[in-house]
């Protein structure tokens, strides 16, 4: 109820109005049944954005973190996803890949629709990053297809960091939905779910026109602070 709620009075209008939102092959959603919806992720705002132009009710994995925050806002945070039927994964070892998979494909046996962010974290700076393989392995457990959704002008408008998005418009793209039955019975293969986590991102990135990096952008921001830590504890003197 608070689902529908959000989506068709409160917050699903005002996110019309703010981003006034050009959607894009919407039509390639299934009507029905179980489906992965992957999507590219360049701003807090996509976990609302997405949902509310889809027809069907779709449930994302999201971040623990979300869910743990302390302090008023920190539970007020919580409530909010809970509401909203949003599941909480811990993205920390490997196990906690396990918990989000078993998770995802509890959502895809109930025929429902699973939103999922292949790249495992926000992008940093607008590029597209290296899949995780966790969507190929529920895409093939659960014997579904995969839609591809581009989310295009979000980080322009909501850059991480940046509390209250600017108003201005953003397109949200789906493409046809990706057919891996070819593949049926070899999720335990580890070059056919990284063939399969590429052939998603190769989807997405032509959807986007994002440029590509061909690693995952949590070590690549890790490295990035790791610099900048660094160059704040010794800074360059400046010569003569």
């Amino acid at each position: 109820m608070f689902y529908h709620l959000l989506k068709y009075v409160l917050l699903g209008p005002l996110l019309r109005l703010v981003f006034r939102p050009r959607i894009e092959g919407l039509d390639h959603v299934p009507p029905s049944g179980a489906a992965i919806v992957a999507g590219n992720h360049l701003s807090f705002s996509d976990h609302f954005l997405m949902p509310a132009v889809l027809k069907r009710r779709i449930t994302f994995l999201a971040k623990a973190e979300y869910f743990t925050g302390p302090g008023l806002k920190g539970r007020l945070t919580a409530a909010f996803f809970r509401s909203a039927g949003q599941i909480p994964v811990d993205r920390s070892g490997k196990e906690a890949g396990r918990a989000a998979i078993r998770e995802g494909l509890g959502v895809l046996g109930r025929d429902e629709l699973l939103g999922i962010y292949p790249e495992g974290t926000r992008s940093h700076d607008g590029r597209l990053y290296k899949g995780k393989v966790g969507v190929a392995v529920m895409a093939l457990t659960a014997g579904v297809p995969v839609v591809p959704c581009a989310m295009i002008g979000t980080f322009e408008a909501q850059p991480p960091g940046r509390r209250l998005p600017r108003v201005r418009p953003v397109a949200i793209r789906f493409g046809a939905p990706l057919d891996f039955s070819r593949y049926a019975g070899m999720e335990h293969e580890k070059t056919v779910l990284r063939a399969v986590t590429d052939e998603i991102m190769y989807a997405i990135m032509a959807l986007s026109g994002q440029e590509y990096v061909d690693r995952y952008a949590a070590d690549v921001k890790a490295e990035e602070e790791k610099k900048a830590a660094r160059g704040r504890r010794f800074p360059r003197m400046p010569l003569g």
